[in-house]
């Protein structure tokens, strides 16, 4: 079993639960050849979030959380999924209006820590989930780490893994070299028409 978007793309996951949260973001229709967009169709949708769900309770040993989802919900999850791609292609540092928010309760546990526990249903209990998520990474410092490819041609999340998080390429092999060939080609075009 393995994280179903991410793989497909020959990314590695991001460590832990943040790797649901990569995950969504590469349910896009990316790559060459293009893939499917596992939201699309509410079928794919469900198989996506049934493996997703299940890696992520295996990677944070969390129970596995019910979510269906319903034909409302297919809309609202792709549009979760746009607006959480937007927020880690940003500068960290821009303060942007509030885009989503989920019910979560927090509960002191027996063991004397606080838990986050995802409340609602279908793309809601979705939502919850994966902002714990954010909200735990944020609070390790591996939440800056999860990046948009630089690459427009490609446009899937990894998670940098560079000592100084200097990467901006999902892999600098094929899109970073691709990248700056067409950067270059660029360049000499302009140069000879000048």
């Amino acid at each position: 079993m393995s994280w179903p978007a991410t793989v497909r793309y020959g990314s590695e996951p991001a460590p832990g639960g943040l790797a649901l949260v990569q995950d969504l973001i590469n349910t896009i229709s990316a790559g060459k050849p293009r893939t499917t967009d596992l939201l699309a169709d509410l079928g794919d949708a469900r198989a996506w979030l049934d493996q997703a769900l299940a890696e992520w309770s295996q990677a944070t040993g969390n129970a596995l959380p019910d979510v269906q989802l319903e034909p409302q919900d297919q809309d609202e999850l792709r549009t979760f999924r746009d607006d959480l791609r937007r927020a880690a292609g940003q500068d960290r540092g821009t303060v942007v209006p509030p885009l989503h928010t989920a019910a979560v309760a927090i509960q002191l546990g027996a063991d004397g820590q606080v838990h986050l526990e995802p409340r609602g249903t279908g793309w809601r209990r979705v939502a919850a989930v994966v902002l714990i998520e954010i909200f735990q990474g944020q609070q390790a410092g591996t939440w800056q780490r999860l990046k948009m490819c630089r690459n427009d041609h490609c446009g899937t999340a990894f998670f940098d893994r560079s000592r100084n998080s200097s990467g901006v390429w999902c892999d600098v092999k094929s899109c970073g070299n691709a990248a700056n060939v067409r950067a270059y080609r660029a360049r000499q075009r302009t140069q000879r028409a000048s």
